[in-house]
């Protein structure tokens, strides 16, 4: 560990009530190392960190769905699977010599450090989260050139993964975009192009990849409506997706509860159940 993490660390440690050990974590790192080992589970002992990957990211859902829910007890469970991932990946990279999770932790530690130099080090103490921000692309920048990396001009929407889900992905890569000078005047412009992309989309055959291409398109310019009226698009569209899932729930319900079978009931009788659960959800 660096001098200065030394030093925030033994002055963090000072204050009163500030965490000590946590048996329980080398307890989960030893268990771990157990289902590794060659008289250990099996399933455990092929994973590679390509054939978990899907786990990584399901497990991540279920916890926001938690948080979501305001379920705490679940939370705790599924910051568990979360933890179960990372703990397992750093111990397949153990066995195979790569790095091991003391190293995952003390690389988190150092970088936590380095980039809250308003809390840690002798940076003026930010008024709000834009400030931070600020704070934060001057550190990036400043371990980029430190790297090395400044020698391969990195592209403006290169630190995007890309791996994120694409209502996500779009927003951010908008917001840089438009950070970056390339914007609309107004959101009824916006809207325009949204009216423009649609149009595109429908002179299009139908089922063509063209016209499917077109339709990303046409969400992507609604991604730019949601982040200029500081919407969260990928919240907005989970929260309606839970909205979808609760109403057709409670159709089922009043479904059975009249002896009907959704299955073939048609779209009149569909239609007059999603009414209902509605007029419900206003009451």
């Amino acid at each position: 560990m660096s001098q200065t993490a030394d030093r925030v660390d033994a002055e963090t440690a000072a204050r009163p009530g500030a965490p000590a050990t946590h048996p329980e974590f080398d307890r989960l790192v030893r268990t771990m190392w157990r289902l590794r080992q060659p008289d250990g589970c099996p399933w455990d002992r092929e994973q590679t960190h390509r054939s978990i990957t899907k786990n990584m990211v399901e497990e991540a859902y279920e916890a926001v769905e938690a948080i979501e829910a305001n379920d705490r007890a679940h939370l705790v469970e599924e910051l568990g699977d979360v933890l179960e991932q990372v703990v397992l990946h750093a111990q397949i990279a153990a066995d195979e010599g790569a790095f091991t999770i003391d190293d995952v932790v003390h690389g988190l530690n150092e970088k936590l450090v380095r980039r809250h130099p308003h809390v840690f080090g002798e940076h003026a103490a930010a008024g709000d989260g834009g400030e931070v921000q600020d704070i934060w692309d001057e550190v990036k920048a400043a371990e980029r050139a430190a790297s090395g990396e400044e020698e391969r001009p990195q592209g403006l929407l290169d630190s995007v993964p890309r791996s994120l889900p694409a209502l996500m992905q779009a927003q951010k890569i908008s917001k840089r975009a438009a950070k970056a000078g390339f914007e609309w005047e107004t959101v009824a412009d916006i809207w325009d192009k949204v009216a423009e992309e649609r149009a595109e989309m429908e002179r299009e055959e139908l089922g063509s990849d063209a016209r499917a291409l077109e339709f990303g398109d046409l969400l992507f310019a609604l991604v730019n409506v949601a982040r200029r009226e500081g919407i969260d698009a990928e919240e907005a569209l989970a929260a309606s997706n839970r909205k979808f899932r609760e109403r057709w729930s409670r159709m089922e319900d009043l479904a059975q509860s009249e002896g009907v079978e959704l299955d073939g009931v048609g779209a009149p009788a569909l239609n007059l159940l999603w009414d209902r659960a509605k007029a419900e959800e206003k009451r």
